[in-house]
Order: structure tokens, then C-alpha cells, then sequence
């Protein structure tokens, strides 16, 4: 099964579990009880989009002077599983790149990468619309943390120079010949979710994402072969769901 394959199947996977609940109404939908004995609904799903940047931190450097700032794009799906508790899953294109740290090696690099991952969201604020029986309004403004684990397939390509690669860029001979090639990834974070209607949030959230290779960048004999890279993504998303809350 390819890559991509893999990531359609994560992302549809709770729709097709859920579907059928969700576009029932509240009064027809299993409840659930939290702790309290209040009870509570799952769901419904929500579609998600985002787009952002992504930044690098691995051999080559960490600050913000050396990154090549990349964009980034996601589609997601995020379905509540109880108060407090929500559960996602995502697909990341993005791109990162950056120029070295010691002008003496002078070395760069670019890189296009895909992932794909799994979390749980933690609200850190109660929100009274989660529940059956809601003593107040939703809550409007609900800051969150996160963790996950997931795939990340990457492609890098390191160069001579100190800018961004054009047509005339000469890459260098990669230091594996296996590109693109797969690595696994477990992203921690946190974020803020606003409300702007029964049927639609925008979140903000910044994530870092912990990766078990050192090749992100091509450079790993080169430089430092004993420090895994990672990369940090920090996007604007929507939250949509056909059936509301």
C-alpha cells in the first residue's frame, strides 16, 4: 500500500465508523457518561484544513536566521471522545530548507516532505457544549494541548550556498540512495480552538515534531550523525462539520 494510501485511510477512518451517529439528532444519540454521571455525545466529526509554516532544527542549525521558513497545508478529521478528549487525525504537506550554521562548511539544504499522523487533543477548559444536558452557553475560547505519532516520508536535497535554491542550484550526491524515505515522527503541541458557529472553528496551533532520523536534511556524516532532526509547524485551521453542535 502506498504512502498516500495510508494517510486516506487514517483520515476517513472515523468517518466511516461515525457517519450513520452523526447525522442522527441529539435526542436520538447514544449518551455517555463522564465521571460526574453527566452525561455527554461523541462527536460529530469535524473536517479540518489548514495552512501555515514550518521551520527546521537538525544539524545545519536552530534559529530562525538560518531557516529558509517553508509553507505548509494539512487535512484532517477530529471527532470528540469525551468531555475534555478529542481525537484526530492528520496529513501534512510542507517544506522546509536552511543554511548552515559554520559559514566555514557551507552547506544547505532543502526538503519536501509529507506526513501523516494520529493524536489526542486535551482541552484544558470545560466546555458546557459537549454536554447532553448544558448548564451554560459553549465555551468560545478553548486552549488545548496535544500528542501524537504518525509517518513522515522525506525527500531533502543539500547544496553549497547561503540562499534559498534556484534553477542554477548544483545539489550535491545524497548521502543515502534511498530517497524519498520514511522515518517516524511523534509531534507534541498546543493550541487554541475559537468558536464562530455551531458548524465551524478556526484553531491556532503551534506543533514540534520529534522525528527518528538524522537525515532530514542530507546531512548527517557531514555534520552531526549522533542527533536525530526535528521541525516545528505552526498553522491557522478550520474545523467543519455538516451536522453542528
Amino acid at each position: 500500500m502506498k504512502f498516500s494510501q495510508l494517510i486516506f485511510t487514517a483520515l476517513t477512518g472515523i468517518t466511516l465508523t461515525h457517519t450513520a451517529t452523526a447525522q442522527d439528532g441529539p435526542e436520538r444519540r447514544r449518551k455517555h457518561y463522564d465521571g460526574q454521571a453527566r452525561a455527554y455525545h461523541r462527536g460529530p466529526v469535524r473536517f479540518t484544513a489548514g495552512g501555515g509554516a514550518a521551520l527546521y532544527n537538525g544539524d545545519l542549525g536552530s534559529s530562525l536566521s538560518e531557516n529558509f521558513v517553508g509553507g505548509s497545508f494539512s487535512l484532517g478529521l477530529v471527532y470528540l471522545l469525551r468531555p475534555h478528549w478529542v481525537i484526530g487525525a492528520e496529513g501534512t504537506y510542507f517544506q522546509i530548507g536552511a543554511k548552515d550554521q559554520l559559514p566555514e562548511r557551507g552547506l544547505a539544504f532543502r526538503g519536501r516532505n509529507v506526513s501523516g499522523v494520529t493524536f489526542l487533543r486535551y482541552e484544558l477548559l470545560r466546555d458546557e457544549g459537549e454536554y447532553a444536558n448544558r448548564k451554560k452557553a459553549p465555551a468560545l475560547v478553548k486552549p488545548y494541548v496535544k500528542a501524537g505519532a504518525g509517518l513522515l516520508l522525506y525527500n531533502p536535497k543539500s547544496y553549497r550556498g547561503t540562499t534559498r535554491p534556484d534553477e542554477r542550484t548544483v545539489f550535491l550526491d545524497p548521502e543515502r540512495n534511498d530517497y524519498p524515505a520514511l522515518a517516524v515522527v511523534a509531534p507534541v503541541g498546543l493550541g487554541v480552538v475559537l468558536r464562530l458557529s455551531p458548524k465551524l472553528n478556526a484553531t491556532l496551533e503551534g506543533a514540534y515534531y520529534f522525528t527518528t532520523t538524522d537525515h532530514l536534511d542530507d546531512i548527517s556524516t557531514r555534520a552531526n550523525p549522533g542527533q536525530n532532526d526535528g521541525y516545528g509547524i505552526a498553522e491557522l485551521k478550520l474545523e467543519y462539520s455538516p451536522w453542528g453542535r
